[in-house]
């Protein structure tokens, strides 16, 4: 099977506190997972269950404590920042803070076929850069000399894509792409995703808190929880068919249309978030309804079912 990005075994560590009271954090705890060509695949959960330390992490922006990345089977080299020139590009969850308010959108576009020597003149530059904007649903001209604060949200984050495809990339990672685009404008962004990936097979590493949204775009989908991946697989079965009582916990978060048929919810946040990464054996015991002794002590294995990867001891037995 070709994999465009494959990460192995990833961790990342973390020492808070002082001399006398240091404790280390995983933020990121062996997690496995690869990206096909032309496909869509999602890192979802709640806040602070390391998604975005992944997407840091693969962009290159932090260093891991242990793992590896590959992308088309080369390892991304530790002494060269050259991660983000060989076809990866990132979209980020803010389109204002992506751009200075003091310079011109444009600017930025140039400066990258300057960089990345894309045009041999400006008439050759503005029309790639045109072409780009095109596929967003924007032209050269809708933009050219207009400063960030002249754009919608919605607009913006088109414009922060339309500057991720200039190098054309195979592979976006899209860090909560839609978390602060209006509601009527995050269907259009998706929907835009879903047509690079189809039109020109770019793959996105699509990172997102929003289930609903996940379910529309993506092929296949892994459930992050406290640094670990606890369910993964094609996004059918994941989300209509999840396995791990964590993932149960996020369907069931997500709003139904019509009450009488809304999902119950079994489970009750109440721990803090330091005490479940540091919490012994399954970080989901604290929370979990179908908590057992074994879960309080012994960190699960990974065990694969029906083409699902679930981290859990409830299907210790099933898998014998």
């Amino acid at each position: 099977m070709e994999k465009l990005l494959e990460v192995n075994n990833l961790t990342k560590r973390y020492a808070q506190g002082n001399v006398l009271a240091r404790i280390s954090i995983t933020a990121v705890d062996n997690v496995s997972f690869y990206v096909k060509p032309a496909e869509i695949f999602t890192l979802a959960g709640e806040s602070g269950c390391g998604k975005t330390t992944t997407a840091k992490l693969v962009l290159g922006f932090e260093e891991a404590t242990a793992g590896t990345m590959l992308h088309n089977g080369n390892t991304r080299s530790r002494r060269e920042k050259t991660w983000l020139t060989k076809g990866v590009q990132a979209i980020f969850q803010d389109p204002f803070s992506t751009f200075n308010p003091l310079r011109t959108v444009d600017s930025y576009f140039h400066e990258t076929v300057r960089n990345f020597r894309l045009a041999r003149s400006k008439k050759d530059a503005i029309a790639h850069i045109d072409q780009k904007l095109r596929l967003v649903g924007l032209t050269y001209e809708d933009f050219a000399g207009k400063y960030p604060n002249e754009f919608s949200g919605g607009q913006l984050q088109r414009i922060s894509i339309a500057r991720a495809l200039v190098t054309d990339p195979k592979l976006l990672i899209a860090d909560e792409p839609v978390s602060m685009v209006d509601a009527s404008l995050r269907m259009s962004i998706v929907n835009l995703f879903k047509r690079l990936r189809d039109e020109l097979g770019v793959s996105i590493l699509y990172i997102t808190h929003d289930l609903a949204t996940a379910y529309y775009v993506s092929d296949r989908i892994a459930i992050m929880f406290r640094g670990n991946i606890v369910e993964m697989g094609t996004v059918e079965r994941v989300l209509m068919n999840p396995r791990h009582p964590y993932s149960q916990l996020l369907r069931d978060s997500i709003p139904q249309a019509d009450p009488k048929k809304r999902w119950a919810t079994k489970v009750t946040l109440a721990e803090l978030e330091q005490e479940e990464y540091l919490r012994q054996g399954c970080k989901f015991a604290g929370r979990c309804p179908d908590v057992m002794d074994v879960c309080k002590s012994v960190v699960p294995t990974d065990i694969h079912i029906d083409d699902v990867f679930v981290k859990c001891h409830l299907y210790a037995e099933e898998k014998k």
